[in-house]
C-alpha cells in the first residue's frame, strides 16, 4: 500500500505540483523558488540534509538505460518506498525517479556525443540530473541544470560520476528571454496542458531567435501524444526500456527521443 501511495505522488502528485510551479508566468519567479535561483559549484551540500539523503536513497546504475550513470534514487528497498510520502521531509523528491524520458535522451547523448561535443546545453526539468551528466561525460563545453528543487540530489549524483558539479538554476525560464543555448533537452515534462503550452511557445521562441536544437524525451504518454506540438517533432530514435522501468511507469514499454522542428508559419507566429 505504502508503494502505492509513491506511485500516486509520482505519476499524479507530480503533474499537479510541477505544473503549478512552472505555470507561473508573471511577477516573478513561481512560490517554490523563493529562496535561491542558482546553485554554483562551488557551493556544498547542507551536512544534515546531505546525511538523510544519502540514508534514505540507494546508488544505483541498473535497471535503466544508461548503466554508466550511478544515481541516488528510491527503490523499493529504501525506507521512504514503504513510508507515507508527506513524511519525506524537504518537499517532493520527483528526482528520485529516473523517468523514461529523460532515461531515453541521456542515452541518445552517450551514444551520440557528437550531438552535445563542444556545445552549451541546457537541461530544461533536470530532475536527477542524468541528463545533463550524460551531456558532461559525452564533452558539452557547457550544461545548465534546470529543475524546481533537485540541487541538492544533482550535487550528489555528480560526485558519485566523479565530475565537478554543473551550474544549476531553479528560476522558471520558461516564458524569459531565449537563452543563447545550442541545445536544449527536456525529457518528461509533457504532463499538463497548460505546462505544455507554454513549453510549446517558449521553445518555438528559442528556436526562432537563437536557432537552438531541441529534443524531447517521452515515453508516449497521452498528454504528449495529443498535444499540438506532436505535428511537430520528428523521431529520432526509440528504445525499449528495461523491465525494471516498465514497473515503475505502468507498464510504459518504451520512450523516444524526438527532435522538435516547428515550421516557418509557426515560427513566426
Amino acid at each position: 500500500m505504502a508503494f502505492r501511495g509513491w506511485k500516486w505522488l509520482f505519476l499524479v502528485g507530480r503533474q499537479n505540483t510541477f505544473a503549478k510551479a512552472w505555470r507561473s508566468r508573471r511577477g516573478g519567479p513561481p512560490l517554490r523558488w523563493k529562496r535561491c535561483c542558482h546553485w554554483s559549484a562551488g557551493k556544498s551540500l547542507d551536512p544534515e540534509v546531505k546525511a538523510f539523503l544519502e540514508e534514505n536513497t540507494e546508488v544505483t546504475s541498473s535497471g535503466h538505460l544508461t548503466p554508466e550513470i550511478r544515481l541516488r534514487l528510491l527503490t523499493p528497498r529504501c525506507r521512504f518506498w514503504r513510508e507515507k510520502p508527506d513524511l519525506w521531509p524537504y518537499g517532493d523528491p520527483f528526482w528520485a525517479i529516473y523517468w523514461p524520458g529523460g532515461q531515453a535522451l541521456s542515452r541518445y547523448i552517450l551514444d551520440n556525443p557528437r550531438i552535445v561535443k563542444g556545445r552549451s546545453v541546457l537541461d530544461l526539468g533536470s530532475g536527477c540530473g542524468a541528463t545533463a551528466i550524460a551531456a558532461v561525460m559525452s564533452g558539452a563545453s557547457q550544461v545548465l541544470a534546470n529543475d524546481i528543487d533537485p540541487r541538492m540530489a544533482m550535487i550528489l549524483n555528480c560526485e558519485l560520476n566523479h565530475m565537478n558539479p554543473f551550474p544549476i538554476t531553479i528560476k522558471n525560464i520558461i516564458n524569459s528571454e531565449a537563452g543563447n543555448w545550442d541545445l536544449i533537452v527536456l525529457g518528461d515534462m509533457f504532463y499538463d496542458e497548460q505546462l505544455a503550452d507554454s513549453l510549446h511557445h517558449w521553445l518555438r521562441k528559442c528556436i526562432r531567435i537563437q536557432q537552438t536544437e531541441v529534443l524531447i524525451g517521452d515515453p508516449g504518454r497521452h498528454q504528449f501524444l495529443s498535444h499540438s506540438i506532436r505535428s511537430q517533432l520528428h523521431k529520432v530514435i526509440e528504445y525499449s526500456l528495461p523491465e525494471y522501468t516498465r514497473q515503475e511507469n505502468n507498464g510504459l514499454t518504451s520512450s523516444i527521443v524526438w527532435s522538435y522542428q516547428p515550421s516557418n508559419s509557426l515560427e513566426n507566429s
